[in-house]
């Protein structure tokens, strides 16, 4: 669990991420896509915190971006005390043993021709200077820390299973003893059954460890069960960041309502009671957002306000923070 004396090991202001779009024979630049668009958040040391949201809303651009996997358009990131939002990128090859990532898809992510002792190794050889044989006995005992059995080293990925290899892409983040994670959902590409016994495994490491993970999803039911705060993304845009239990037993956005409205409910009793808020319309482009609040296209709360003027991202209550017109009016009353 995450200490209350825990301070931000990993801090991100106006994170902003915009793709050129060319066209014409000159391909001259005619727009940009917005795909991450001012984000601001901490990750405490110890903690996961959940980045939720629907396809296409931002989720793994901001995660590659936080890791500078990406040259980001403006912002700032601050890592175990590090800034290295403008940083060259040759000069973050210091920093990356702090910051990993484990990938969404673990077919595509580990190099169909090398091993998977190759595969775990290779960070090793790129920033470490131990010995061939320390190097095959960190292997093994990553492996062990995994669940893989060290004896199918010299096998190749396409011998495992998904939720095998995502446990082999998990062993090379842990590689270089990082203190910083990012999950990219990590669970979407297997099966339910493999799906709990990966994030057990994510838990377990965290407390062994004491990792700090970033974990996306579009699982909310699974976000509920292993994040400690949760920040809710619509369209390159956080709209609410709470305390986990806060945010499901109470969600204060519009948008927050309508995605936790559509999470089935085992209870049979409690499902017919559940209100299903049907959103309407399609999510806008993030080439071409709407004027104000990038929501007011599908809000059921939408006001004039909304079409107009951006609303402020603030703090609502202690923890509790969102960026909604709903809401203003009682921040300003407040000062």
């Amino acid at each position: 669990m995450l200490d209350q004396t825990s301070k931000p090991l990993v801090s991100v202001r106006d994170l902003k991420m915009h793709f050129p779009i060319h066209a014409g024979l000159l391909r001259r630049r005619v727009g940009v896509v917005k795909a991450v668009d001012g984000v601001s958040f901490d990750v405490m040391e110890g903690e996961t915190l959940g980045l939720v949201g629907e396809s296409g809303c931002g989720k793994s651009t901001c995660g590659r971006a936080v890791l500078r996997l990406y040259d980001i358009t403006s912002g700032e990131i601050t890592i175990d005390g590090e800034e290295i939002g403008q940083r060259a990128q040759g000069k973050l090859r210091e920093m990356r043993p702090t910051m990993q990532m484990v990938f969404q898809d673990p077919q595509a992510s580990l190099n169909p021709r090398m091993t998977v002792e190759a595969i775990i190794k290779e960070p090793l050889d790129e920033h470490t200077k131990l010995s061939e044989s320390e190097k095959r006995e960190k292997v093994a005992e990553l492996m062990d820390a995994v669940g893989l059995n060290r004896q199918f080293a010299k096998r190749y990925p396409q011998a495992f299973s998904g939720g095998q290899r995502q446990r082999i892409g998990i062993a090379r983040a842990l590689a270089l003893n990082p203190k910083f994670i990012v999950c990219d959902e990590p669970i979407a590409a297997l099966d339910v059954s493999i799906q709990a016994q990966v994030v057990n495994l994510l838990e377990d490491l965290q407390e062994q460890l004491g990792l700090t993970y970033l974990f996306i999803s579009h699982d909310l039911s699974m976000v509920r069960h292993i994040a400690t705060r949760v920040a809710v993304m619509y369209l390159g845009k956080i709209v609410e960041l709470a305390p986990r239990e806060a945010l499901y037993d109470e969600p204060l956005h519009p948008y927050t309502k309508a995605l936790l409205s559509a999470v089935p409910e085992p209870d049979p009793s409690l499902a017919t009671k559940k209100e299903r808020i049907v959103l309407k319309g399609d999510v806008p482009s993030p080439a071409n957002p709407p004027a104000g609040c990038n929501f007011c296209t599908r809000c059921p709360s939408v006001m004039d306000i909304c079409k107009t003027q951006e609303p402020e991202y603030f703090e609502v209550s202690p923890g509790r923070f969102t960026a909604c017109h709903l809401y203003q009016n009682t921040n300003d009353t407040a000062e």
